[in-house]
């Protein structure tokens, strides 16, 4: 993966995502995503634009929204008050990022042990 990333657990346990600024609205995406089934799904949605599949595929979730292209990714974000709303990304980098976010959901909700 091109772009750093830490997970962390916020106040409640829950596991998260730390993104650099030029990529940080795309951890609200990410952290949407709750089962695995469902980063397979867009996985597979990502692999089909990257194929040729589709020319683009858009996906909206609570609170933001990413339009798949081949080259680039660009998310919109619908509930920041402050700017930036949208970042991109390289969509190799964003499928990268799925199948990392996908291998931690089985721990996202346990709690951190002491």
């Amino acid at each position: 993966m091109k772009y750093s990333y830490e997970f962390y657990r916020d106040h409640l346990e829950m596991l998260r995502i730390k993104l650099p600024g030029e990529i940080e609205l795309f951890a609200d995406f990410i952290e949407d995503i709750s089962i695995e089934q469902k980063a397979d799904e867009y996985i597979t949605k990502v692999e089909n634009v990257l194929n040729g599949l589709y020319q683009d595929f858009e996906i909206q979730l609570n609170a933001t929204s990413v339009l798949i292209k081949k080259d680039m990714t660009v998310l919109e974000h619908f509930y920041t008050y402050e700017e930036p709303y949208e970042n991109e990304m390289e969509t190799e980098e964003f499928k990268e990022l799925m199948l990392i976010w996908k291998s931690k959901i089985p721990e996202r909700f346990k709690k951190k042990e002491n």
